[in-house]
Parts: structure tokens; sequence; C-alpha cells
């Protein structure tokens, strides 16, 4: 079975976003339409399903990095803010955005509080863990699938240079 770590990032987390529609308790706020996701942005994001794209890509940042808090995932999602002709500036996320999305994972059942030793912070749960791989799962087979294609196609192509290789030769 595929996990996280077979399959590209960016896809996965569009497809998790897909999914993650499904799901009841993961929904936008009324709010969400007009509000920015950082200090460091200028305006609000210009994709509709944003929210949920958000709430992928801290499920897996989660897996990846759990045990893990909103300070830390304030930092992953904060970026550079242009200050005219000043030098940029690196400004944190939205911790509003963070802590909601991390609510409404734990509510759903993907992730929970949890201590390891000295750290502290939300873990994925069986069940987000689960989740994650399944679309990850789903995504490798059919990357399978492609590759395979590609790879036939490939030594139909290579069949045909020798092929005319040797009518080049013998004239």
């Amino acid at each position: 079975m595929a996990t996280i770590y077979d399959v590209d990032a960016t896809e996965l987390i569009e497809r998790a976003a897909q999914e993650l529609k499904t799901v009841s308790d993961i929904k936008a706020p009324v709010w969400a339409v007009f509000v920015k996701t950082g200090v460091s942005r200028e305006r609000v994001p210009s994709r509709k399903d944003w929210w949920y794209v958000r709430a992928a890509a801290v499920l897996r940042s989660i897996y990846k990095l759990g045990p893990i808090g909103v300070s830390k995932l304030r930092t992953k999602y904060g970026g550079r803010r242009n200050v005219g002709h000043k030098p940029d500036r690196v400004y944190r996320g939205s911790g509003n955005i963070i802590r909601k999305v991390l609510q409404q994972l734990e509510k759903a059942g993907f992730i929970a509080k949890a201590q390891k030793g000295v750290h502290k912070g939300r873990v994925i749960t069986a069940k987000g863990k689960s989740f994650l791989d399944k679309v990850a799962s789903s995504m490798y087979k059919v990357q399978l699938k492609e590759r395979k294609a590609e790879e036939q196609e490939n030594a139909e192509q290579a069949k045909a240079a020798v092929a005319e290789q040797q009518v080049q030769q013998n004239g």
C-alpha cells in the first residue's frame, strides 16, 4: 500500500481536498470568503475551495511532522511580505485559520492532541492516516498505469528505431 511519501505532495493535497469536501465536519466558515491567509498576503485567496486545500495541507503536515502545534504551523504557512523599498520581512500565517482547521480535523477524528516526550501538539490518528494513505494509494495505482504505458511506448519507439537503422545499413 502506498503512503504519502510515494506520490507528489501537490497532487496529494489536491485529491485530499476533494475528498475532504465530502466530510461533513469540515466546512469553510462564513467569514472565509473575506479573509486573507496571513499578514504577508495582499488579497484574499483566489480559489473558492481554499479552505479544503489548507485543511488537506495541514493534515499532511501533521502526518509528516506530528506532534506539531499552531505556532509551528503558522510559521510553515507564513510568507514574505513586500514592504516597498524596504527589505522583505517574513511574517507568520493566520493563527485563527489554522486553529479552526485543526478543530475541524479533530472533530472529524483525523487528528488528536498528544504529547511525545517534551513535544506536544496534534498527531494524526489511525483514521487520518488511513484517509491519506487511501488517497495516496489510488493516486499511486494511476501513476503505475501511466508509467507502464509510457514504458511500452518507449519500447515500441526503440524497436522502430532499431529496425530503421537496420534498413539504412542494409541499403
